[in-house]
Order: C-alpha cells, then structure tokens, then sequence
C-alpha cells in the first residue's frame, strides 16, 4: 500500500534517507536480472489444499467513511487528509465507499463471489474516540453487526485491529514513538476481542506495522506526517511491545482466538555479487519484512542493523524481551513486489538501499508484476520460522479499468486478471512446495480510498464510482468469484 500504492522518487536516499521497502520506485534493468531463471507459469495445474479459504480485504479508513458519525473521534488520517497538499487531489476518506451504511451490499457482492473470508478492520476511533477511556457502544455496535451479517452470509470474519487509523488525541501526546501508547493500544485490543471474540476467531493484531511506522514518523508521506529517524526507531519499538501486550490482553479476553499480525513482505535479492550488497540484502531482510515478526518469535531484534542495535534510541528498557514476545498463532503476508538491495553507507542505521525492477509488466501505479516474488517470500518465511500457518493477507495491483461506456455493466480489466493468474499459481507452488498457507485475500473487494494517492488507484474487483457510490464486479471479480468456487484457476 505506499501507500501500497503510490510510486515514489528513488530508494533508500528519498525523505530521512530511508528503506523504502515495496514502495521503492521501480526503475528499468537489465532482463539478465532473474528474468531468465524464472519458471514457467502453471495456471492449469495449480491446486490448493481442500477447504482453502478465498478471501477479500478491506480496511476501516479507506472504505468506512461516516467519519463523524456516531460517537468517532479524529483519527491522524482524519488529520492529515484534510491538512492541505498532503493526498492527491485534495482527497479525504470522509465518504470513501460509505460502507458504514452499504455494508450489507458489499457483503452480499462478497457472498456472489463465493468468498469465504473477509478481511477488515476496526477503527480505533470509533470504540474509543480519544484512544483510552469509556468504550463508544455505538462503536461496538456497529463492528457486531457487520460481523453477524458476515456469519450469515457464511463468511469468516478475519478482524485487523489496527490498520493505521491512529486515533489523533494519542498522536497530540506523542503517538507511537510515545512508549505509554503500547499501554493504550493493548486495553483498545482487550477491549474488541472481549466484544467481538465469540464470534471472530481469526485476528490480526497490526497491518504491516513497518509501513505505518516507516512511512508516518520517517519520512512523512503518510499520516502523520513527520520525519526523523529516531522517532521511527522509537514507534517501531513501541509497537512492538504493543503487539505483544496486545496478544496476551486478546488471549485472556478471548482463550480461543486464534491471533497473527499482517506483515509487508517484498524479497529482496543483492543487485550484485558483493559481500557488502549480499550482506545489505540480509539487512533489508530483517528490516523490511521480519522485524516485527522475528522480535515477537524471538524476544529480540533480528539483525537489521549495520552496527550495534540502537536501543538507546529506541528506548529499549530491561524486561522488554517478555513484553515484546508473542507466540503468534499465524502469519499474515502482504506481498505485492520484489526489490533489488545495494550497500549503501550513507543511509543511517540500515545502510542498504533498494529498488524495485522493471522486467515485469508495469501497474497503473508503476509497481512491477512480479508472481515468482511471492512464492520465494512464502517459502523462504516458511523455512525460516519451522512452516507456520500462513495466510496472504493481502495481494493486488491497480489498473484504471472502468465499465464500458456502451455497456454499463460490464468492467474488463483483464491485465488483473492476468495478474491473479499468475500469483495464485505461484502461491499454489509454494503450497506444493510445502508452506501451509490457509487462505488468500484479494487487496481489495473495492476500489477505495488509497492513502496519500487518494482516489487516484484502484485496486478493487469491484468497480466503485465515487460520485454516487454505485458497486459494478468487475471481470476480474466473476473470475475470481469462479476460482473460488471451483478451488483452482483452470475455470
């Protein structure tokens, strides 16, 4: 999401100075640069294992809208979307989908499309508006609902709890680089899963916890907009001792969840033969896509760093290894391109610099297609953490695709049909080669609110037209409505 989903400068050196992970702007390479070694695609005899659970993902701020309605509070993107030149266009997610009152349309598109999982998430500021104290019940209310109408339908629902939605009186007094935020946030987790956890089993604590960290308090594209390294380094730690809080104030209120958390992942391969470049791609490794996931197996930070951990930055105290720890009972990946990673002195801490190739087909927002990427994330995370359970959270691409002028019903956007193709037997690869993956979520049902791009990038398989609010599948979504249903891409 660079939001997944904006092309940005140049790696590692743009803003503060750096890793960009996925949202690293993809420049041109020779074809010599692991085209040549990729295998076949194999559309036609990709399987998956009975039961797997075809899913679509959402998230609160980007489809919900009603941003002052019923008792919600400000949130930092309430913030910084209406804070001028920050998204495209002057773009805000006070309507966006207006899902908060066509919730029961978009799970009935859901239910068409056979989908049996839903991915979404709650906004923080809609339980608590000021982030601590008395719970808002019409809040809650609403998210209990929205899940009873998903059981009905037949559809799991999968809860993030946090994804990105900061609710802003905790920003005014610190946000995440502010230690006692983690505090607030695990009473905020006991508090959903105490509401919501006898009827959803399946939750994911964070969504990509290195982006909004990166990204908000780095180099400032996303809300809230600041950027200094030291205050990433800080939010990064404070997260980390919330997922792990978190998880055990989700456990005790609810013993039988089943809790992950959902996790950017982009491999990353040395752009050349050195030492120093292998060495820099081990370091965006532990960075990018495991140092969330590797502190909460662990207990300790993994080796993401070119000297010594700076817990002093940090403000790593004695005792943090237990709270930052969480046995999490699956792993969320969200893959969406690969990256190509150079030494590089001069960008602090991390000293590596990325980008992404341009061999691949090119997106709509300049991300290259790359399928072969997931099945080396998957394997090599399902290798290294004794094959966990694993679900891709999230996998999409954004094409401009819209209904035909002559015929309003319909939507052709075959280049994301390709796409899923592609990805989903590399993804049933993996499955073959071993990682037990459950199931998979489509980024998104909807085209939505997308960050600092606005409304400028769709993602969905469901075309939205934002002036009026009218949902039309688009060809991508009946195919992938067919895929689920017959458990296999040869449909």
């Amino acid at each position: 999401m660079i939001d997944r989903r904006q092309f940005l400068g140049n790696s590692l050196l743009l803003g503060a100075g750096a890793a960009l992970s996925r949202y690293a702007r993809a420049l041109p390479i020779a074809a010599s640069a692991g085209a040549a070694a990729m295998p076949p695609i194999d559309v036609a005899g990709a399987r998956f294992p009975p039961n797997f659970l075809w899913g679509s993902a959402t998230a609160s701020y980007q489809v919900e809208g009603a941003w002052q309605e019923d008792g919600k509070g400000p949130s930092i993107w309430d913030t910084f979307a209406h804070t001028v030149g920050k998204v495209k266009g002057g773009d805000t997610g006070d309507v966006a989908c207006d899902s908060y009152h066509r919730y029961k349309e978009d799970i009935a598109l859901m239910k068409q499309l056979n989908l049996k999982s839903a991915r979404f998430s709650i906004a923080w500021t809609r339980i608590q508006p000021s982030g601590t104290g008395s719970v808002n019940q019409k809040g809650i209310d609403f998210y209990s609902r929205y899940v009873d109408a998903l059981l009905e339908a037949g559809i799991r629902p999968m809860c993030t709890v946090f994804h990105w939605d900061l609710p802003q009186a905790l920003e005014d007094q610190g946000g995440w680089p502010n230690r006692d935020t983690y505090k607030a946030f695990a009473d905020y987790a006991g508090i959903v899963a105490k509401a919501l956890g006898d009827r959803v089993t399946t939750w994911a604590i964070f969504n990509e916890p290195w982006v909004f960290t990166y990204l908000g308090y780095c180099n400032g594209i996303h809300a809230p907009g600041r950027k200094d390294w030291k205050l990433f380094l800080k939010a990064a730690h404070t997260v980390n001792l919330a997922q792990g809080e978190a998880f055990r104030a989700m456990k005790a209120a609810s013993p039988k969840a089943k809790i992950g958390s959902a996790f950017s992942m982009s491999p990353g391969a040395p752009a050349s033969d050195s030492a120093a470049d292998h060495a820099a791609a081990e370091r965006y490794h532990a960075m990018n896509n495991v140092f969330f996931l590797y502190t909460a197996i662990h207990g300790e930070y993994p080796k993401a760093f070119a000297g010594d951990p700076p817990h002093d930055v940090m403000g790593v105290q004695q005792g943090d290894s237990k709270i930052v720890q969480a046995p999490l009972d699956w792993i969320g990946i969200n893959y969406y391109n690969r990256h190509l990673i150079s030494n590089a002195p001069d960008v602090p801490y991390v000293q590596y610099s990325d980008i992404m190739p341009a061999v691949g087909p090119i997106t709509y927002n300049g991300w290259e297609v790359w399928p072969w990427g997931l099945y080396d994330i998957v394997t090599r995370i399902s290798k290294e953490y004794n094959r966990p359970i694993i679900e891709i959270t999230e996998n999409g691409c954004a094409y401009s695709d819209g209904p035909l002028p002559e015929d309003p019903l319909r939507a052709p956007d075959p280049r994301r049909i390709e796409f899923y193709q592609g990805h989903l037997a590399e993804l049933a690869r993996a499955i073959k080669d071993g990682a037990d993956v459950r199931g998979y979520h489509a980024w998104s049902l909807l085209d939505n609110y997308e960050w600092a791009e606005g409304y400028s990038q769709r993602f969905g398989l469901v075309y939205v037209d934002f002036r009026h609010q009218k949902r039309t599948v688009k060809d991508s979504g009946l195919w992938y409505g067919k895929v689920a249903a017959a458990n296999h891409l040869n449909v």
